[in-house]
């Protein structure tokens, strides 16, 4: 093994997606890979775990510097197995993407490719998800390997006493376009979902889920504000679901002995 930082990457479109193959190529700069992704497409898994079903491994290269399994779980699948089975040691950083399409807002919570960058950051491993706006399965990842290349080289040059994980989201325009790169909160917007009903060959009725995005958040320090402006957002993600502005007045109702 080389000196250099062993690097997890990841993703949920799927281990033969030219998101994850653009990422490899750009993540291959900084150190070495361990490369765990899903097998199959995996969008919108967001956390999910598999529970009492077997999780295959697919061992495609064993290279000292270049690492490659597909696997049959989740993005976290993909993770806590590296974490405790595939790598010869911790990862130094984990990074997932790039994803096809937004992660930005509300769809931070249903993207399987944040939940892997999370998952990484839960076992104190530095971490990053990446995403281009664009879903197409062809989608033009030459602004965004620049874009990556920037931020990871930021991002490996400081050293973090607490595990720390970055939401990135990359507008799907020119790279001369692109006006900087902004550091954001996530902002408070949501889907008014329409879930489509038809009737199958067999005369049994379906549901396809579909939607309408929503931004109500006009502040000029969110995700959604920054890319509709040409920036790259940058959002630090946390796991602690802790409704703090509720706490106070929570505590005055339901702090009692019994």
């Amino acid at each position: 093994m080389t000196n250099r930082p062993l690097i997890l990457l990841t993703n949920d479109d799927g281990f033969f997606s030219k998101g994850l193959n653009s990422l490899i190529e750009v993540v291959s700069e900084f150190g070495d890979l361990i490369i765990v992704a899903p097998d199959k497409h995996m969008s919108g898994m967001s956390h999910a775990i598999t529970l009492e079903k077997k999780i295959y491994i697919n061992k495609l290269s064993d290279h000292p510097e270049l690492k490659k399994y597909s696997c049959s779980g989740t993005p976290v699948d993909c993770v806590k197995l590296a974490l405790d089975k595939l790598s010869y040691k911790r990862p130094d950083f984990c990074f997932s993407g790039i994803n096809h399409g937004s992660n930005t807002s509300i769809n931070t919570i249903y993207s399987g490719t944040v939940a892997a960058a999370l998952e990484a950051y839960i076992n104190k491993v530095p971490s990053i998800a990446f995403s281009l706006l664009d879903y197409s399965l062809d989608a033009d990842f030459d602004a965004s390997k620049i874009i990556c290349r920037n931020i990871i080289n930021k991002f490996l040059s400081v050293k973090y006493d607490k595990s720390i994980s970055l939401n990135v989201n990359i507008p799907n325009i020119k790279i001369d376009d692109i006006k900087g790169i902004k550091l954001c909160r996530q902002a408070n917007s949501g889907w008014k979902e329409d879930f489509e009903e038809n009737i199958d060959d067999n005369g049994k009725k379906y549901f396809i889920m579909k939607g309408i995005f929503f931004n109500n958040d006009k502040s000029n320090d969110t995700d959604e504000f920054a890319i509709a402006n040409n920036f790259v957002s940058v959002v630090p993600l946390k796991t602690d679901f802790t409704d703090s502005s509720n706490y106070k007045s929570l505590q005055e109702i339901f702090d009692e002995e019994l």
